[in-house]
């Protein structure tokens, strides 16, 4: 029995239309194979699928759901000929999939040829700037190759669309089967017995193919001839191998016609106009026979070798993270670390200058790697400067500046990636949205320990990005101000860490699994609405599972975290904000007392209080314990390198 992918989802409520089987490798899209049509595109991609090393999987085009997508995200995908494809699942498949066009014909123009589309319409073809055409070529533009079957198709593609040039494009012709080459050389054996004559004409009911052109031509000529009509495949070898001849006529291009090439394999003379568009390339246009066997013969490897060259490509992934004093704040900042070395290339460390033995210990993390992935740097800042909380994202900034991976992923120091994701992180590179440089994924916060997940927050962050060189952190455009020294502080309503363009300072797009649907969902469990709390809680859990995230331990040690809210945090956002605040009673969240007048017995008592009696806080407003504030449990046991410490 085959086994099929199945959606991990809570909200599935429908069988999917059609199953992607597990074990394949490659899913080829087309509108017919040859077990539906015996034509030429038929037969060059059955060619292909023959031939192929990987386990491919054929599918209809018309089949194709956003359900099939969704269960083949992990997979590579072919598309041939797809004019029976869903056009609205386009934009899906270019942001989520990983994949080829194998383009046999014009797919820009609504008709698949210009000829045509000028006969029907009487006038030249303009689909490459209406809607119809723009929409082919940003699917174009998304794959990751493409097969074109002619030198001039290609071409006359670059002119419409001169930014495929930028892409991997190859002229790939018709391609032949083992089968094939085979029986060419049992028919050229019975060539030796017999003499050659008439001569043949490509006969259809479609103008476009010029067959009464062929037929005027033979007429003109004096050649005797027969029309090749709904002849079965073995008939139409046959015939060739006996005909002086062949004239192919077409009023259109025809980017390769195989039959054109089977002729010329079986020594026939060839009529040809212009339309035919492989007529003049070099492996075509020679007298000698073997070149253009060899050519043919070669196409099947050529066509794999860059597929699985493109499957393979494992996109490089450069991890950064600022450190400062991070021994005496308590944070798993080693642990941080030694995450991002279970997937990243390279990890870029910037320290702000720490006199706590953090500098000297990283020094020592890097001395004791094997390899020199893990990069050290210090950066040291006058962090006694009356807008310090500025340099927070500037140290982000400088610690990414560094990197050389293809793809970056940003951590704070208090953040742990779980060792299940690691392999999640690098398959999603490899399928990372074309039309995106920056994603947000879970976060999975922490209260008071490893039994609660606050749900308070959001529970998402920036994280995955492309390594471009316009991308920083800092302080976005709208938020930034100066002060009367001319120092640069932030409004509310920014850490000063975004991404933003290092020209203009607006914030970097993101793509974001985080709906408005799912929101709603998380505002009515905050609410205490038990059933949407339950429908939250399982979406989350097959988040976390199909979504590669961090940990976050900022709230997990309640006691430390208002420690560093009384020694550090208000002055951080008064520098940030270029706010002041007294130590006052009511500036303070946590107790309603000064900070001056709070002992440590108090603290560890309310630490203890908020992570028995409720599941977040955003003191933003005082604390109440009167409130219910929901959570759910952890999807999953806490990080290997996290779960040691607290066993410890």
């Amino acid at each position: 029995m085959e086994k099929y992918l199945v959606l991990n989802s809570p909200f599935q409520s429908k069988k999917p239309e059609h199953l992607i089987p597990a074990e394949c490798d490659v899913v080829f899209v087309a509108d017919m194979f040859v077990e539906d049509l015996i034509g030429g595109a038929e037969l060059t991609s059955e060619a292909l699928i023959e031939s192929s090393t990987f386990n491919v999987h054929k599918i209809h085009a018309k089949n194709v759901t956003m359900t099939t997508l969704e269960l083949g995200c992990q997979k590579y995908w072919i598309f041939g000929n797809f004019s029976l494809l869903d056009n609205k699942l386009i934009p899906s498949i270019v942001a989520n999939l990983r994949y080829s066009i194998l383009e046999y014909d014009y797919k820009f123009c609504k008709y698949r040829s210009i000829e045509k589309h000028l006969e029907i319409e009487q006038k030249e073809c303009d689909c490459h700037e209406q809607v119809y055409g723009k929409l082919m070529s940003a699917f174009f533009y998304g794959a990751k190759s493409l097969w074109f079957m002619s030198e001039a198709q290609q071409s006359l593609y670059f002119e419409r669309f001169p930014f495929l040039d930028e892409h991997e494009n190859w002229v790939l012709s018709s391609v032949f089967s083992e089968q094939f080459f085979v029986a060419l050389k049992l028919l050229k054996e019975k060539q030796r017995l017999i003499e050659k004559s008439g001569w043949l004409v490509v006969g259809s009911t479609s103008w476009i193919k010029g067959t009464n052109a062929g037929i005027k031509w033979c007429e003109e000529n004096n050649k005797e001839f027969k029309v090749i009509h709904n002849w079965p495949y073995e008939r139409v070898l046959e015939e060739l191998n006996q005909a002086e001849g062949l004239v192919y006529l077409p009023l259109g291009g025809d980017t390769c016609p195989r039959i054109v090439i089977e002729a010329k394999l079986l020594n026939c003379q060839l009529e040809l106009n212009d339309n035919v568009q492989h007529k003049d390339e070099i492996w075509f246009n020679t007298d000698d026979p073997f070149d253009t066997e060899a050519y043919l013969y070669a196409s099947r490897e050529k066509f794999w070798h860059s597929i699985a060259h493109t499957m393979n490509w494992a996109p490089t992934i450069s991890g950064y993270t600022t450190t400062k004093n991070c021994i005496s704040s308590e944070y798993p900042w080693v642990q941080c670390i030694q995450s991002m070395l279970g997937f990243c290339n390279e990890v870029i460390v910037v320290d702000g200058g720490s006199t706590d033995g953090t500098w000297e210990e990283l020094q020592s993390m890097k001395a004791a790697q094997e390899d020199d992935r893990l990069k050290v740097f210090q950066v040291e800042r006058d962090w006694n400067h009356p807008r310090f909380a500025v340099y927070d994202g500037l140290q982000k900034a400088e610690a990414r500046s560094r990197c050389t991976g293809d793809f970056c992923w940003q951590m704070d120091a208090d953040e742990v990636v779980h060792e299940n994701d690691y392999k999640k992180i690098m398959s999603l590179v490899k399928v990372f949205p074309s039309q995106v440089d920056l994603v947000s994924l879970p976060v999975i916060e922490y209260w008071g320990g490893e039994k609660k997940v606050r749900i308070d927050v959001n529970p998402w962050k920036w994280r995955l990005s492309k390594n471009l060189s316009h991308i920083t952190h800092g302080i976005p455009s709208e938020f930034r101000k100066q002060d009367e020294d001319g120092n640069l502080y932030a409004s509310p309503g920014t850490d000063g860490c975004d991404y933003i363009n290092n020209e203009t300072f607006e914030r970097i797009p993101h793509a974001s699994f985080y709906t408005q649907e799912i929101h709603s969902l998380r505002m009515n469990a905050l609410n205490n609405d038990s059933a949407s709390l339950n429908k939250y809680a399982q979406w989350f859990d097959a988040l976390v599972e199909s979504l590669p995230g961090v940990h976050h331990f900022s709230w997990f040690d309640i006691e430390r975290k208002i420690k560093t809210y009384k020694n550090y945090w208000q002055q951080h956002w008064e520098s940030l904000y270029n706010i002041r605040q007294e130590d006052t009673p009511e500036n303070n969240m946590f107790f309603q007392k000064p900070w001056t007048d709070v002992s440590d017995d108090e603290i560890r008592e309310m630490a203890k209080r908020l992570a028995a009696e409720l599941g977040g806080w955003i003191f933003h407003t005082p604390v109440n314990f009167d409130t219910t504030v929901p959570y759910i449990s952890p999807p999953h046991a806490l990080p290997e390198v996290i779960a040691q410490n607290v066993e410890n």
